[in-house]
């Protein structure tokens, strides 16, 4: 035993409980992690909500209680993804200040394609997983309010390319946000990653698609 686990008087000093509220984040963490493997493994269709309680180390009465529906638990994969260690949405993130501080068109892209990096490197599989299952309303949901929200985001990109430094001629807004969600999207990370490419390498060539698509 350490001297830094007894107290002054020799006796082990007791670690503080976990409360109920962080017992409860804790397992929804863990059903969560669980759940990725799981989809990854089985399937959007070939998943079991007893599979993910089995790999999570839980009741399968506690999964239900947490997420109700296999659908609620693959959006929940989703936002666990997308906001990433520091629980924080994209515009949050710290890539989004960096596009706004940057100096260059090109410097904003390279942000982005930076952040969005990161954000793909969790998020690809279990969007992959997602997309598999077209005949599932529920999984088809979850994957067009997912894109719904990068929309909108992606969309924040844009307009500050298109405010300071202006967008290619002949290329309007919309179109910008077209392409930059069509480039950026985790079809073509996947693909290239499957091919043998870095991330570096794969961030360098969208920077430079990125800058050749959209800027003046």
């Amino acid at each position: 035993m350490t001297t830094a686990s007894v107290g002054r008087v020799g006796k082990p000093v007791k670690t503080p409980k976990r409360t109920r509220r962080e017992q409860a984040a804790a397992t929804r963490e863990r059903v969560i992690r669980a759940a990725i493997e799981v989809f990854a493994e089985a399937g959007y269709v070939g998943t079991r909500m007893t599979d993910i309680a089995g790999r999570a180390g839980v009741a399968v009465q506690t999964v239900y209680f947490v997420f109700h529906t296999k659908a609620e638990l693959l959006q929940a994969c989703f936002d666990h993804a997308v906001l990433g260690p520091d629980r924080l949405p994209p515009p949050q993130q710290p890539f989004f200040a960096e596009i706004s501080a940057a100096e260059s068109g090109r410097a904003a892209l390279a942000a982005f394609v930076r952040g969005n990096t990161a954000i793909l490197t969790r998020v690809a599989v279990i969007k992959e997983v997602a997309e598999s299952a077209p005949h599932e309303p529920d999984a088809v949901a979850v994957v067009e309010r997912s894109e719904q929200l990068r929309r909108d985001g992606l969309g924040q990109v844009v307009d500050q390319i298109a405010g300071r430094w202006g967008l290619r001629p002949g290329l309007d807004a919309g179109d910008a946000v077209d392409l930059l969600l069509m480039l950026s999207t985790s079809g073509p990370f996947l693909e290239l990653r499957r091919y043998g490419w870095s991330d570096t390498k794969y961030a360098e060539w969208l920077t430079d698609a990125l800058a050749r698509e959209l800027l003046a």
